[in-house]
């Protein structure tokens, strides 16, 4: 009679990515209305292994139709919560050390012209709006070009201007209300219309634009810069997160490291 279950590596190793895939998928719900959800699909689903168990055939044949087609109905539930999963799952940075560390091994130069971006004036543009009290929200793309977004407002695809952005934004200008999107050094439409994020535990004293922010930033890897009518205050938005009270030198400071690359020496 064996007294111990044997135990392999790969059996912990798969108890340990199943807890921590459960608590990823936790951490991203919790505080919406799916997370009632996401527990009663758990729970029945142990109903159904408990019927199987004590071979009750009728209660285990319709819990196993439901099962069947369970796949089907977390995509249709869970369709904002699965797409968010994939990005946050593609921008993880596994893949970028992996390549950086080809690079290395390569001799190569950490370059990438996709991400140069004309900073002054920008930065310039948000220095002058936050003394003003001129709202403003501007969303910087990176890989995603969000085509989509881009076709909501007025298209431009002018160089980035000081005087540009600051007339888009003018209070009794008819591009003032929503975002301008800047791709590839480009403004390239303003008035864009941005989805808000959908996220119970989100501060209520930020406005639209913060929302706007936040959920442009939480479905992409866009990033956004927003400029409060009612207090000039900077924020600054990426993968979701709002970065409040920031000055124009932080907001500079943060784009620099996305957007202005070293090289990466030979060794």
């Amino acid at each position: 009679m064996t007294l111990f279950i044997h135990v392999r590596i790969l059996d912990i190793i798969d108890i340990l990515l199943v807890a921590y895939l459960l608590y990823f998928i936790y951490h991203l719900i919790k505080g919406s209305v799916a997370i009632n959800i996401f527990i009663g699909i758990i729970a029945i689903y142990f109903l159904y292994r408990l019927v199987s168990a004590y071979q009750m055939e009728m209660l285990g044949e319709i819990l196993g139709q439901f099962i069947s087609v369970g796949v089907i109905a977390l995509i249709i539930v869970f369709q904002q919560e699965l797409r968010q999963f994939l990005f946050l799952l593609g921008r993880a940075k596994m893949f970028s050390k992996g390549i950086k560390a080809k690079n290395i091994l390569l001799g190569k130069f950490n370059i990438v012209q996709d991400k140069i971006l004309d900073l002054p004036p920008i930065i310039e543009s948000i220095r002058k709006m936050s003394n003003s009290l001129t709202g403003a929200l501007i969303v910087i793309t990176q890989k995603n070009d969000l085509l989509y977004f881009v076709k909501t407002g007025e298209l431009i695809n002018s160089d980035i201007s000081c005087l540009l952005i600051e007339s888009i934004f003018y209070k009794n200008s008819p591009l003032h209300d929503g975002a301008i999107i800047i791709s590839h050094n480009r403004i390239k439409s303003a008035k864009c219309v941005l989805p808000l994020i959908d996220d119970s535990d989100f501060p209520e004293d930020l406005g639209l634009r913060h929302r706007a922010a936040a959920g442009i930033t939480s479905n992409t890897d866009a990033i956004a810069i927003v400029v409060s009518e009612q207090t000039g205050k900077i924020a600054f938005s990426m993968y979701g997160k709002v970065f409040r009270n920031l000055s124009p030198d932080e907001v500079k400071t943060k784009l620099e490291e996305v957007f202005i690359q070293q090289p990466i020496s030979n060794l």
